[in-house]
């Protein structure tokens, strides 16, 4: 199994890096913050410094998971050029556009399938990772026109020993995707936790279950939410006038007739669709990786809303939604 070196050991790249030895891999890493670099030296993980760990990548043919904010990517991948220049590389950062124009740019001999899972927790640093934040999660690895196989390959395997399944995509189709069911929530959720506040004590003591559940992401760290969120302005500003012309909608209709009927209809039919595909039944199919065009047909899988979930020789074993009216 190929070892892998983790740069970042917070929620995410720390969940990583204990999964990935959980799976039986070789792995070291190296964090930015004393606190998550002393927390995992603790529990007996190899924490060094991040010129050694890059250049004990190079010696060893690692995997280089790129596990830090949007922010300090660049900085990470200048280092990556340098000293582990044509290692395979991944990363779990939740834009992919501006990670791989980084990359172009700075490591551009690197060996790269951005990665992101979908999964996570309002708390973050070392001590809320785990081995299992990954379990049956969404893993997307991005299938790019110019990521090739053995590099997707490299990032899917991770993603599997880690207890994901694997979603192949565009890079810009995930950017767009992530907007509307990610970076959108976080802004209105942002939006809806000002305004009951704004209600002063009387609405605090008497919110409940749908303020609670609505606001929930809100108590993410400021700084990661506006990385992510900022680092996907063109797909989130689609998504944000979507929402927009939805709630002047609903302004208009409550203001001219008092009635929501549209709007809270169509709400309760997209919750509806996210429920169905989430409860829907898998049908397994396999996918030729010796075919004339394997990444277009990873492509398509991702496209159906299915995963890859193991590998078989050069075979991927895949799960397909099965959606009934």
């Amino acid at each position: 199994m190929r070892s892998v070196c983790v740069v970042g050991l917070g929620l995410i790249g720390g969940s990583v890096l204990r999964a990935a030895a959980a799976a039986g891999r070789e792995v070291w890493g190296t964090a930015g913050s004393s606190a998550d670099a002393q927390g995992a030296i603790a529990e007996g993980y190899t924490v060094i410094d991040v010129d050694a760990a890059l250049r004990r990548a190079a010696a060893e043919d690692a995997l280089v998971v790129i596990a830090v904010p949007l922010p300090a990517v660049d900085a990470v991948l200048r280092k990556v050029g340098d000293l582990a220049p044509e290692n395979l590389l991944t990363d779990v950062v939740s834009v992919k556009g501006p990670v791989a124009d980084a990359v172009a740019k700075y490591a551009p001999s690197t060996r790269f399938a951005g990665g992101h899972p979908m999964a996570g927790k309002s708390e973050s640093g070392w001590q809320a990772s785990t081995a299992a934040l990954f379990t049956e999660a969404a893993w997307v690895v991005t299938a790019d026109e110019e990521t090739t196989l053995a590099a997707w390959r490299e990032a899917a395997q991770l993603a599997l020993d880690c207890g994901a399944g694997v979603v192949p995509t565009t890079t810009q189709e995930h950017d767009a995707a992530v907007a509307r069911i990610s970076h959108l929530p976080h802004v209105l959720a942002a939006v809806l936790a000002a305004c009951g506040a704004d209600g002063g004590p009387l609405a605090m003591a008497l919110a409940a279950g749908s303020f609670s559940d609505g606001t929930r992401v809100s108590g993410s760290r400021p700084e990661l939410v506006l990385a992510m969120c900022e680092g996907n302005r063109a797909a989130l500003l689609d998504a944000v006038d979507e929402a927009l012309g939805r709630l002047g909608a609903a302004r208009g209709a409550l203001a001219s007739t008092g009635a929501l009927g549209a709007t809270v209809n169509a709400g309760h039919a997209g919750r509806v669709t996210y429920d169905t595909y989430r409860l829907a039944g898998r049908a397994q199919a396999m996918v030729d990786l010796t075919g004339p065009d394997p990444m277009e047909e990873l492509r398509l899988v991702g496209a159906r809303g299915g995963r890859v979930v193991g590998f078989d020789g050069d075979m991927a074993a895949v799960a397909l939604p099965v959606l009934t009216d």
